[in-house]
């Protein structure tokens, strides 16, 4: 459940990365729809950090790195 989180926010994340894209092409930076995509883009961001380092620290995910 956890890993199906953060693709979705991932996702999402991506999502909101295009949408900020068509509002700067659109409104030409003018506006407060491209600063509430960038927003909304920092904070899954950061939610998908937390989310990472929450299945980290609990055990849920794993890394099997060999270096």
């Amino acid at each position: 459940m956890l890993k199906v989180s953060i693709v979705l926010l991932l996702l999402a994340t991506v999502a909101s990365l295009f949408s900020g894209l068509f509002y700067l092409v659109k409104d030409e930076g003018r506006g407060n729809r491209l600063i509430n995509a960038l927003f909304l883009r920092v904070a899954l961001t950061v939610l998908t950090v937390a989310l990472i380092g929450w299945g980290f620290y609990s055990g849920q995910l794993i890394s099997r790195v060999t270096w």
